[in-house]
């Protein structure tokens, strides 16, 4: 525990400074995250980072973290996928169908993850710490409320210690905090629809947490990397974010 205390202290104070500031220096951290994010997956499947297919991911990611339109960015996939798909060909299948759909797979979740990260930063910094806190109290309520009062298994397969009483508690400390941090800096013009977005991606978010779970354990690792002493890796701390930011990145352009 008092290693996971150090480490989030050390982290926060580098993560936090520098999305509040924004500009290249969150530009960059956003590259090193999505880059150590890819690794920590291409090493679950057990491939060299400095093979082929490694490094067309790699470059794809960079593409497609760049600003831009839209529909380049789904250029870069099908180009990705057409290079990948070729060379199970060239290496004589050495390197599967089943690869190629996991490199693409993986880039999608990284890549469509991080640019979100970019794009709701540059809509607004209180959307950012509309989604930490979001996130932050999820895991908490759920964690807390899952250890006090928690039954009933939520997906006991994919892991054990989560219960149905966590995760609804994890919605409710959402909406608490939420409406807190509402009230004191309001950034919402409907409380009601602030609301309605917090459950579903406070739901989201702990989907996001169970499906890096089952990467986990399908691949059967612990963690997803050990770049954070007593948290693991970036996809272990990132996992809720990757999966409510696309979302958030929605309603704001259709609001």
């Amino acid at each position: 525990m008092k290693q996971r205390i150090i480490t989030a202290i050390i982290a926060a104070s580098i993560f936090l400074p520098i999305v509040i500031y924004g500009g290249w220096p969150f530009f960059v951290l956003t590259y090193v995250l999505a880059t150590v994010g890819l690794f920590e997956l291409i090493r679950m499947k057990r491939m060299s980072v400095f093979s082929f297919p490694s490094v067309v991911s790699f470059l794809s990611l960079w593409l497609f973290l760049y600003p831009h339109e839209h529909m380049i960015n789904i250029w870069i996939l099908i180009i990705s996928l057409f290079l990948l798909l070729i060379y199970t060909v060239i290496s004589k299948n050495a390197f599967t169908f089943d690869d190629a759909a996991f490199m693409v797979a993986a880039l999608l979740y990284v890549g469509v993850g991080f640019y979100s990260f970019v794009q709701v930063r540059e809509a607004g910094l209180s959307y950012i710490f509309y989604a930490l806190f979001l996130i932050w109290a999820t895991d908490s309520g759920a964690y807390f409320i899952g250890r006090a009062f928690g039954k009933r298994k939520l997906w006991e397969h994919i892991s054990p210690n989560k219960t149905v009483e966590g995760a609804i508690g994890g919605i409710v400390c959402a909406l608490v905090v939420v409406s807190i941090y509402e009230w004191l800096s309001p950034f919402s013009p409907s409380f009601l629809m602030l609301l309605i977005a917090t459950v579903i991606l406070s739901v989201f978010g702990q989907l996001g947490d169970l499906v890096e779970s089952a990467f986990k354990r399908h691949y059967g690792v612990k963690d997803s990397g050990a770049i954070l002493p007593g948290h693991g890796g970036i996809l272990d701390r990132f996992d809720s974010l990757l999966f409510i930011l696309p979302i958030l990145h929605l309603f704001y352009l259709v609001a």
